[in-house]
């Protein structure tokens, strides 16, 4: 199983924003850029607008805990960047997953359709 790596720092995001090609849906939006690696590099980005920071820290769980349950379906070599919009708040595990599924066929980047 392959394992992604993490977008940390600013200028990593601040490029797939500006180079990526991205799609929202109701709480979810996601950037994707080609890196040249082999691997995938995932960073979520949650701001203050959408809650506390218990709020922000449950919304990361849930959008890695899916990304990694599903990292088989995704293709390799990409950065990709996901942002929880305000309604992703409120919402449990399975509407993340469907939000996250969704963008990746959007964007093309499932190499299996579920």
């Amino acid at each position: 199983m392959k394992k992604s790596e993490s977008l940390k720092k600013n200028h990593q995001f601040q490029f797939v924003y500006k180079n990526g090609k991205s799609y929202a849906n109701k709480y979810l939006v996601m950037y994707v850029e080609e890196n040249g690696t082999g691997r995938n590099r995932i960073g979520i980005s949650v701001s203050r607008k959408v809650g506390n920071s218990v709020v922000r820290h449950r919304i990361t769980r849930l959008v890695r805990e899916s990304y990694r349950l599903h990292e088989a379906l995704f293709n390799s070599g990409l950065d990709i960047v996901i942002v929880a919009r305000r309604n992703a708040a409120s919402v449990a595990y399975g509407e993340v997953e469907k939000a996250l599924l969704h963008l990746g066929k959007l964007h093309r980047i499932l190499s299996f359709e579920q």
